[in-house]
């Protein structure tokens, strides 16, 4: 890789969840100010609970729901037309429970034939900064096979299961990535893997063959957001060198150059209430000497919940991805 500048060009982001959209948001300002040429998400699509689960079965349509979380996340007018696309329908008539944004992206779909096209429309309306890749556009269910044999179907089951998860695929595995997402992967100077729920937002981002041959094999940085917190249910127990062995795994090799870690206090009632709920802080050691690059960074978010804050989590994403520019970490050619 040539570029010394200040920020990497070309960003991409894999995952899904609440946790891509705060990468996204810390990053579309770069972009906006032009400081960064390109952002790309790209997005989970094996989502089988909610509004999405169900126009998935009503409709025959991918799940809107974390695309929809992207498009606001990239918005320009995310407190105006963007806060319309994320009103909830209360009640438990017909519309009970449903997303806006979702039935728009819904309509979309069926006025152009197209679920890519209802997202680009989406991002025309909304104005937003990148563009937003679903992983696959076919029909997907994510199963997980678990240590004594057993398997289990769909993401809303497998977020649940409180048994030791030994592998997750898509179903069928013949399933391809949507067009354009493996050449962005390749051209990109800085991947973004992470933060999310790690069997049910970040892994389903990895086990489509050609996305894992295109993350091991691009010339890019590649960062593990790191999750602050493990998860009650499907990563249970799990610490963060366990989540570096499964995700690298399940993408057939090893590819992450640095993790970013959460270094800094987190209130003590709050810890309290999280492990109550049978989760804990998650970290690192200190002193490693082998495995990936560490950055430490406070990423912690104000409020009652443990969120990673998204202008400190770019800033760290950008000091990782100088850190291992200057240390000619990056291969040449890209």
């Amino acid at each position: 890789m040539t570029n010394r500048s200040r920020h990497p060009d070309r960003v991409v982001a894999l995952g899904g969840g609440t946790g891509l959209p705060a990468v996204l948001r810390g990053l579309r300002y770069l972009v906006a100010t032009g400081a960064m040429a390109d952002l790309t998400a790209v997005v989970a699509m094996s989502d089988d609970g909610g509004s999405s689960g169900r126009l998935r079965r009503s409709r025959g349509l991918p799940p809107p729901g974390d695309v929809r979380n992207c498009l606001v996340a990239l918005s320009a007018e995310e407190d105006l037309l963007a806060g319309l696309f994320q009103h909830r329908y209360s009640g438990e008539e017909e519309l009970g429970g449903h997303n806006l944004g979702n039935l728009i992206l819904a309509a979309l779909a069926e006025q152009t034939g197209s679920f890519l096209k209802a997202v680009e429309v989406s991002s025309r309306v909304l104005r937003t900064v990148g563009r937003i890749l679903p992983v696959t556009l076919e029909d997907v269910s994510l199963v997980a096979t678990l240590e004594d044999g057993s398997r289990l179907v769909g993401e809303s089951a497998i977020g649940k299961c409180r048994r030791q998860i030994k592998q997750v695929d898509l179903q069928p595995r013949t399933a391809r990535p949507t067009p354009e997402v493996v050449d962005a992967i390749l051209r990109a100077d800085l991947v973004v893997i992470g933060p999310g729920s790690l069997f049910t937002s970040v892994v389903p981002t990895l086990v489509l063959e050609d996305v894992a041959r295109a993350v091991r094999e691009t010339r890019a940085v590649r960062v593990l957001v790191a999750n602050l917190v493990s998860e009650r249910g499907e990563d249970s127990g799990l610490d963060l060198d366990d989540h570096l062995h499964i995700l690298e795994a399940h993408a057939g090799g090893t590819f992450v150059d640095a993790v970013l870690v959460h270094q800094g206090p987190i209130d003590g009632a709050t810890v309290t209430r999280y492990q109550a709920e049978g989760a804990s802080p998650m970290s690192l050691q200190n002193g490693r000497t082998e495995g990936p690059h560490v950055i430490r960074r406070n990423l912690l978010a104000d409020g009652p919940k443990l969120r990673h804050d998204s202008e400190a989590t770019a800033a760290g994403l950008l000091c990782a991805w100088a850190e291992l520019s200057r240390a000619g970490a990056v291969r040449e050619g890209a």
